[in-house]
């Protein structure tokens, strides 16, 4: 088991009063309300001094909620798509 204490994570500027900006509410979300949300994480993303670490290890679990590493689900798998096309060049 990792700990938060020997880990990126414990640098991460998501954690406190606002970590619920990161992940969408058990209500119904508006269009507007999960843009404004969603927005508010990645600008607290874009301050984050481990962003790179956060988004490779949702990338790398397949992490398929909330904002992590400053991308909401629908970017990492973009960017997971991208990568996949890439390998598939190289083979």
């Amino acid at each position: 088991m990792q700990y938060i204490a020997d880990s990126w994570q414990r640098f991460a500027a998501c954690k406190g009063p606002h970590a619920d900006l990161f992940y969408p509410p058990n209500t119904v979300e508006r269009r507007e309300e999960r843009a404004r949300r969603e927005a508010d994480a990645k600008s607290i993303c874009a301050e984050c001094p481990v962003i790179q670490e956060c988004l490779e290890h949702a990338l790398s679990i397949g992490e398929t909620y909330g904002i992590w590493g400053g991308k909401s689900e629908v970017e990492r798998r973009v960017l997971l798509d991208q990568r996949n096309k890439r390998m598939r060049k190289l083979d």
